[in-house]
C-alpha cells in the first residue's frame, strides 16, 4: 500500500522517527531528568516530585540492587498500582541493567504464579496491600528478594497519615506472612536508605537487548510475555511524541499536565509514560480512578492538557454530576484507546469538555503503538486512524496475501516498536513470511491510509480496555465444582465495551450461580469473572469438538431480542 497514509500527515509530524537518537532507554529518561530537572514529574494525593527527585530516587534503588549483587540481566518484577514509587522503579531497574516486568496487582495467585515462574523474576517490588496474592505462591517461584513498600512511602509526614489510613481504617492491607529462608523480605524504605549511602554503574545495554517482559493474554490459556526492547521503547516514545506534536506545541502553560488514571502496569500507560518523560510532562497520578468522586477532586485541583483513557473511563465520568463543573479550558488532547471508542461517549465527551476524542489503536507487542488519528480532528470518524511514523502496516488474508483498498484482511504490523517475539515460545507463526506481526485484528483500509476495525480473528474480548482470552477463563472455571463443560463469550456493554458471559454445563440443579461467582472472584482477577451466566444443557460445538462460539453469540442476541419484545 506504498505508506498512501503519509500523505495526511500533518506538515510538522515527520514519515520517520530515528531510534538511534539514545544507544538505550535509560538514555532517554538522562536526558530529561537533566533537561527537566527542577519541572514536577509527578503529583499523586498532594504531593509532588520533580524529574531530580525522581532521577535521586531511582539512582538509590539501583545502588541497592546491585549492592545486593543481583545478577544483570535478571529479571525484576513490579506489582504496583500509580502510586509514587512506580517510575522510579522502573527507571532504577532498567538503568541499573536488569529486565522489568510489570505485574498487575489484581492478580490472583494462579495468575501471579505463572507470570513470575515464566518470566523466572529474581526479585520484586510489590505494595503491601497486595502481598497476600504473593504469599499463596511465593514457594513455588524463583523468587530471592521481596520489597515490600507501603502506599504513602514516598509522600513524606502525608504519607505516614496516608499508610496509618488505609491499614487501620480502611482495612485494605490484608495480613500476610512472607518469611520463608529461601528469600529475603526487604522495606521499601530500608531501600532507599541503604541504596542513597552507595553509587550503581549505569547500564550499558544496547538497543537489541531486552528491557521489559510486558504479559498478555495468550490463546492457549495462559498469558504470554512479550520480550520488548530498548530500541522498541525508544521508538514508541519517540514516535507517540511527534504525533502528539501538532496539539501539544499549542500549549503555553509551562506545565503539560498529562492525566495518569490507567495503570502503569497496563502498556497503554507504559507507553504514555515513555512520551510524557520523553517530553518533560507532568503526570497526575490517580491510584483508583474507581473512586469517581475523589477522581474529580483531584481534576479540579489543577489545570490538566491531556487525557489519555479507555471508553469505561470517560463514560464513568460522564455520569458524574460534578465532572461538567471541572475547567476544561486546557483541555488540548483527549486520547481514547486500549477498547474501541463508543460514538455516543464521543459524542458526550466533546459536548461537555469542547475536546474531541481521538481513537487510535496498539497492541502489547508495539508498546502499544499503532494506528491513531490524526491529534488536531475534531470530527469523530469510526477509524482507528492512521500508522504512526515508523510504522509500517499490511493487511493479509488467509493465505498471507495482500488484499485490496477496502478489502477485509488481518492487520500486520513492522516498525521498530515491535518485538521480536514472546517469552519461552516458538515464534514462527506470529510473523508473516516478510517479517510482519500478525494481530489477529481484521480490518480494512480506504484510499488515504484510514484504517476501520471490523472484528477480530481471535476471540479474545475486551472488557474495559483489557483483554480477556475465553480459554483461559474456561480452563479456570472448569476446575469449579459441579462444572461439566462451559463456554465463554463476549457480550455488549453500554458502560465497559463487552462483558464476559458464561455458558455452562452443569452437573445438577444444586450448582448454583453464588457458588459460581464465588468460585470465579477466589480464582480470577476481577475483570476476567464473569457478569452474565447461563445454565445450557449442551454447547454448540464442531464435528471436531470445537465450541462454536458464534452460535453462542448468535443464541444470546436472539434471547435479548425475545426480552426486548
Amino acid at each position: 500500500m506504498d505508506k498512501v497514509w503519509t500523505a495526511c500527515y500533518p506538515d510538522s509530524v515527520p514519515e520517520t522517527i530515528y531510534t538511534e537518537t539514545y544507544h538505550n532507554v535509560t538514555e532517554l529518561f538522562n536526558a530529561s531528568f537533566a533537561r527537566y530537572r527542577n519541572l514536577p514529574l509527578t503529583t499523586c494525593m498532594g504531593v509532588t516530585h520533580t524529574y531530580a527527585d525522581i532521577e535521586k530516587i531511582a539512582a538509590n534503588i539501583s545502588s541497592w540492587l546491585q549492592y545486593k549483587q543481583i545478577p544483570a540481566g535478571s529479571v525484576i518484577a513490579l506489582m504496583m498500582p500509580n502510586v509514587p514509587q512506580y517510575l522510579p522503579i522502573m527507571v532504577a531497574i532498567l538503568q541499573a541493567g536488569y529486565i522489568c516486568t510489570p505485574v498487575n496487582p489484581l492478580y490472583t495467585g494462579r495468575e501471579l504464579k505463572h507470570q513470575l515462574i515464566d518470566s523466572k523474576a529474581e526479585t520484586i517490588f510489590l505494595i503491601d496491600n497486595f502481598a497476600q496474592a504473593l504469599e499463596q505462591v511465593v514457594d513455588e517461584t524463583y523468587l530471592k528478594n521481596i520489597v515490600v513498600s507501603k502506599m504513602g512511602d514516598l509522600m513524606g509526614l502525608k504519607g505516614f497519615l496516608v499508610n496509618i489510613f488505609i491499614r487501620n481504617v480502611k482495612k485494605m492491607v490484608p495480613k500476610y506472612n512472607l518469611d520463608n529462608p529461601d528469600h529475603k523480605v526487604y522495606k521499601f524504605t530500608d531501600v532507599l536508605k541503604i541504596g542513597s549511602q552507595r553509587s550503581f554503574y549505569p547500564s550499558k545495554a544496547i538497543q537489541d537487548d531486552i528491557a521489559i517482559y510486558q504479559y498478555t493474554g495468550g490463546t492457549t490459556g495462559l498469558s504470554k510475555g512479550a520480550m520488548l526492547s530498548h530500541r522498541n521503547l525508544i521508538a514508541a516514545a519517540l514516535s507517540s511524541e511527534a504525533w502528539s506534536r501538532p496539539a501539544t506545541k499549542k500549549i503555553t502553560d509551562v506545565y503539560v499536565n498529562m492525566v495518569m488514571a490507567l495503570p502503569l502496569y497496563h502498556i497503554f500507560a507504559f507507553m504514555l509514560a515513555l512520551l510524557g518523560i520523553r517530553a518533560g510532562y507532568t503526570f497526575i497520578m490517580i491510584p483508583n480512578p474507581r473512586d469517581m468522586p475523589g477522581f474529580i477532586k483531584t481534576l479540579s485541583k489543577q489545570p490538566f492538557h491531556f487525557f489519555p483513557g479507555v471508553n469505561t473511563l470517560f463514560n464513568g465520568l460522564l455520569k458524574q454530576p460534578d465532572f461538567k463543573n471541572l475547567d476544561f479550558s486546557r483541555l488540548t488532547v483527549t486520547q481514547a484507546g486500549g477498547m474501541a471508542a463508543n460514538e455516543k461517549t464521543a459524542r458526550e465527551w466533546l459536548e461537555v469538555t469542547g475536546c474531541p476524542m481521538i481513537e487510535g489503536w496498539g497492541m502489547t507487542e508495539g508498546v502499544a503503538v499503532g494506528t491513531a488519528n490524526i491529534v488536531t480532528d475534531t470530527n469523530y470518524n469510526g477509524t482507528i486512524g492512521l500508522p504512526l511514523p515508523s510504522v509500517d502496516v499490511t493487511i493479509r488474508d488467509e493465505n498471507d496475501n495482500p488484499v485490496g483498498y477496502g478489502e477485509a484482511g488481518e492487520l500486520c504490523i513492522k516498525g521498530p516498536n515491535v518485538t521480536s517475539g514472546y517469552l519461552n515460545h516458538d515464534n514462527v507463526d506470529v510473523f508473516t513470511h516478510d517479517g510482519y506481526f500478525k494481530s489477529g485484528d481484521i480490518v480494512s483500509m480506504d484510499e488515504r491510509g484510514y484504517i476501520t476495525l471490523l472484528d477480530r480473528k481471535k476471540d479474545m474480548v475486551l472488557v474495559s480496555g483489557f483483554n480477556v482470552f475465553p480459554n483461559e477463563v474456561e480452563a479456570v472455571m472448569s476446575e469449579c465444582p459441579g462444572i461439566v463443560d462451559c463456554a465463554l463469550i463476549g457480550v455488549p456493554d453500554e458502560r465497559q465495551g463487552e462483558s464476559l458471559k458464561l455458558f455452562i454445563i452443569r452437573e445438577d440443579d444444586t450448582v448454583s450461580e453464588s457458588s459460581i461467582r464465588e468460585f470465579a472472584l477466589e480464582n480470577l482477577t476481577g475483570y476476567k469473572c464473569p457478569r452474565y451466566i447461563e445454565f445450557i444443557d449442551e454447547l454448540p460445538k464442531s464435528n471436531v469438538g470445537k465450541v462454536l462460539r458464534q452460535k453462542l453469540r448468535e443464541h444470546h442476541h436472539a434471547n435479548e431480542a425475545n426480552i426486548n419484545k
